[in-house]
């Protein structure tokens, strides 16, 4: 071909090639309308209600509609998925270690606890109990769950950080009590264990086993799910019991930091878990029984909630990563006092 011929050529192309470029680049840049929200197995509730909320107010403030996806299993489960490829945007959890395992792995950055307020945590809860109908074994606090006649249902520990909430509380008031006779906790716990007749995989699966079921003397699991379980079966007349101490629960969110930069999601990811903090959102999560973080929201709460003390994992047991290689790991004193359960 001749150059002239060759000049012509290209100069015909280039517009195509510059159009087909500007295709591409407005592609790429045009933001995703769907997210994926990762969370634990009793919080379906909650987040129907949240992105029910969010929609509307997301496209009132920037004219687009969105759709917000649920994914709802323990959270070491979702955890784990999500390293093996559930693209998930955004993780609302309720253990920090399962937020640390995709921190390990390169999924969330290491600062994801300063990126909102309280710690990355906008609610909280704690173990507490459900008992049936006029609270025929008379039970006030965690001394009576290691009766023998009384017998528990709760998530199994090993696969639920509900579970694992509910043995830490059990192990952090025997602590309190034994003035931190490691062997005396060892054996209320133990028997504490030894009294479960159920161990379920997952939070929302004891409250089937327990109401549903009928296995069991007592339900523990998060004060949110023992109110809402309450109020769901009127006619059960299950009786919630606070007990006087109990062990703050956690719900930390954070970004997916590998998934949202790959989907270009970073934004509308962001403006969903700031709307967690949000009156409306708090509003929201203390409706369907959490306790909040915004004072105002609190306050206007505080009614509907038993008084409790709340001891800290950093406070007893020195911090999760402590927690983790003293009771959950492989070997460790959960494995030890799990024996034969």
């Amino acid at each position: 071909m001749r150059p002239s011929r060759r000049l012509v050529l290209a100069a015909a192309l280039a517009p195509l090639v510059l159009s087909g470029l500007a295709f591409e680049g407005a592609r790429a840049q045009q933001a995703p309308t769907t997210l994926l929200n990762a969370s634990y197995d009793i919080a379906r509730e909650v987040f129907e209600a949240i992105n029910k909320d969010f929609v509307p107010a997301y496209k009132a403030r920037t004219g687009t509609e969105v759709k917000i996806d649920q994914s709802h299993a323990g959270t070491s489960k979702q955890a784990r998925s999500i390293v093996e490829g559930l693209p998930a945007d955004v993780v609302t959890f309720n253990q920090i270690t399962d937020i640390q395992f995709l921190v390990d792995k390169g999924f969330v950055a290491k600062d994801w606890q300063t990126r909102l307020p309280n710690a990355s945590s906008p609610w909280y809860s704690f173990p507490a109990f459900l008992v049936r109908a006029g609270n025929p074994k008379n039970i006030k606090g965690w001394d009576d769950l290691v009766r023998d006649d009384v017998k528990l249902v709760f998530p199994n520990p090993k696969t639920s950080g509900n579970g694992r909430y509910t043995y830490l509380a059990a192990y952090a008031y025997a602590l309190e009590k034994f003035n931190g006779d490691t062997a005396q906790a060892d054996a209320f716990v133990k028997k504490f264990l030894a009294n479960v007749v159920v161990f379920d995989t997952g939070g929302r699966g004891s409250t089937t086993t327990f109401v549903e079921r009928e296995q069991g003397d007592v339900l523990l699991t998060f004060e949110a799910e023992v109110i809402s379980a309450k109020d769901a079966y009127k006619d059960k007349n299950f009786v919630v019991v606070v007990p006087p101490v109990s062990l703050l629960a956690e719900f930390p969110v954070a970004v997916v930091d590998k998934v949202v930069d790959k989907r270009g999601s970073r934004a509308l990811a962001t403006d969903y878990l700031t709307f967690l903090y949000s009156p409306e959102g708090q509003t929201v999560a203390a409706t369907a029984n959490n306790r909040v973080v915004d004072p105002k929201v609190a306050e206007a709460f505080k009614d509907k909630f038993a008084p409790v003390r709340l001891v800290k994992v950093d406070d007893v047991f020195g911090g999760w990563a402590n927690v983790q290689k003293t009771h959950f790991a492989s070997g460790g004193k959960l494995d030890e006092l799990f024996v034969g359960q």
